[in-house]
């Protein structure tokens, strides 16, 4: 829906908000076969090195990068720009940042696109009583964050910007993306859950013990692997009204 969007008879003109290692460009590459001029934008000019060394081998993609805190959004990033998308971005952003984005693609004209945005939903199985309760503080913490964008909208991002980007005359469309993750997955697995686990004790540090209990229940599942864990994700287009 995205590539319908973009330009056929010349050159894509992109830019990829936190870049990290290109992910989300070499993903989406092979969905614009025109010719592609992407701009990446990172903070940390390691990851940006490895993403230029990664995408260089794709034929139809040029790009140049931009080391830049991305607190302060710069006009400069976004102008004559075609596209402008981000990768497990928005919830870690403020509900004025993403007014700031809006502004700044509806300023260009841009089609936007923004994958992997979490949405405050989870399920573990096996089920523990205590699922919900954690989820709901880990919720919570998220929310309380400020990565440099002012407090994190967290597990209302999506909402959030899909009624943001509307507002500033854009059509907006949401997808779910959720992370799954099977019982080979433990490493990953237990990494999510004593993530959880500390945002919840930061959160209500009187109930540790419950939470450590959980915590140690949920890692029985994981090294027996029976442990299934999916965490709710959603992508959003958006692309100019007048399109």
């Amino acid at each position: 829906m995205v590539a319908d969007r973009l330009p056929r008879d010349r050159t894509i003109r992109a830019v990829d908000l936190g870049a990290g290692t290109g992910s989300n460009v070499r993903y989406l590459a092979s969905h614009f076969p025109v010719r592609q001029e992407w701009l990446l934008v990172d903070r940390d000019a390691a990851l940006l090195a490895e993403a230029v060394a990664a995408l260089r081998p794709i034929s139809n993609v040029a790009m140049e990068t931009c080391q830049m805190n991305l607190g302060d959004l710069d006009a400069s990033i976004f102008t004559q720009r075609d596209l402008v998308t981000a990768s497990a971005l928005l919830d870690l952003v403020s509900d004025t940042w993403l007014g700031a984005l809006a502004a700044q693609c509806r300023a260009a004209g841009a089609v936007a696109l923004f994958a992997l945005t979490y949405n405050g939903q989870s399920t573990c199985v096996p089920v523990e009583p205590e699922d919900n309760m954690i989820r709901e503080l880990m919720n919570e913490h998220q929310r309380q964050n400020d990565k440099g964008f002012g407090l994190a909208t967290g597990p209302d991002a999506m909402d959030i910007a899909a009624r943001t980007f509307c507002a500033a005359g854009f059509h907006a469309r949401r997808d779910a993306s959720d992370w799954v993750l099977p019982p080979e997955a433990r490493e990953l697995q237990k990494q999510l859950v004593e993530g959880w686990a500390q945002a919840a004790r930061e959160m209500v540090p009187t109930i540790t013990p419950m939470i450590d209990d959980w915590l140690r229940r949920r890692l029985e599942h994981i090294a027996a692997n029976r442990s299934h864990i999916t965490v709710g994700h959603e992508d959003l287009a958006a692309w100019p009204a007048a399109r």
